[in-house]
């Protein structure tokens, strides 16, 4: 079992997002005045802070949770394990289902530019909310 240690939002898509303390997950939709949510399969974007990690060590300690515009940053969780198709449980109430694992950078980002990589697109998740609820910083999650 991991740990979300943050949940950040953004109204504009492409950009690093803000850092909040609580948030609502809308079931078929994703998380409430985010620019992702709506109807499609990457309503939510996961990234564990292990991942960050590689980013920070290679020459960027100063990157942190929402900067790789991810909603969820997790911290004890091994992503590795996880396939398409894999159900989450959040906070124990709320259930994601993993859609994409990775995505296909179109740009290369400022943190690409510095280090030479980024691991949004290999270590990114990106889940649809199938059961709703609210979300906290220190909430649990587990692969079901």
């Amino acid at each position: 079992m991991g740990k979300i240690i943050a949940i950040s939002i953004s109204t504009i898509r492409g950009i690093p997002k803000t850092n909040v303390v609580e948030a609502n997950l809308i079931e078929n939709f994703g998380i409430e005045q985010d620019a992702h949510a709506g109807d499609w399969h990457r309503q939510i974007s996961l990234l564990a802070d292990e991942s960050i990690d590689k980013i920070r060590n290679a020459g960027m300690p100063e990157v942190s949770a929402g900067d790789f515009a991810e909603n969820l940053t997790t911290k004890g969780i091994d992503f590795s394990k996880i396939q398409v198709g894999t159900r989450l449980s959040l906070s124990s109430s709320i259930l994601l289902e993993i859609t994409q694992i990775g995505k296909e950078c179109h740009t290369r980002c400022k943190i690409y530019q510095k280090v030479g990589n980024c691991v949004m697109p290999t270590d990114g998740l990106f889940a649809k909310v199938l059961k709703g609820g609210k979300l906290t910083i220190d909430d649990d999650i587990e692969i079901l």
